[in-house]
């Protein structure tokens, strides 16, 4: 995505513009946000129990 640079953003967001409309933009960003967030915290949670179950393995090696 770094390749992109300003003006490929500007054509993406004027596509995006003709296709969706300015109505519905508000509501297609807001859904976007939503996603992600549900998304980072489903990683964290899977994140913390596998911190968990690592360990749970590192004191039963111990042991």
């Amino acid at each position: 995505m770094a390749n992109i640079g300003i003006s490929g953003l500007v054509i993406i967001l004027i596509v995006i513009l003709i296709i969706f409309g300015p109505k519905k933009l508000p509501e297609l960003g807001r859904s976007i946000g939503e996603t992600i967030k549900n998304f980072k915290g489903s990683t964290k949670e899977l994140r913390e129990e596998l911190d968990e179950e690592f360990k749970d393995i590192e004191k039963s090696r111990k042991s």
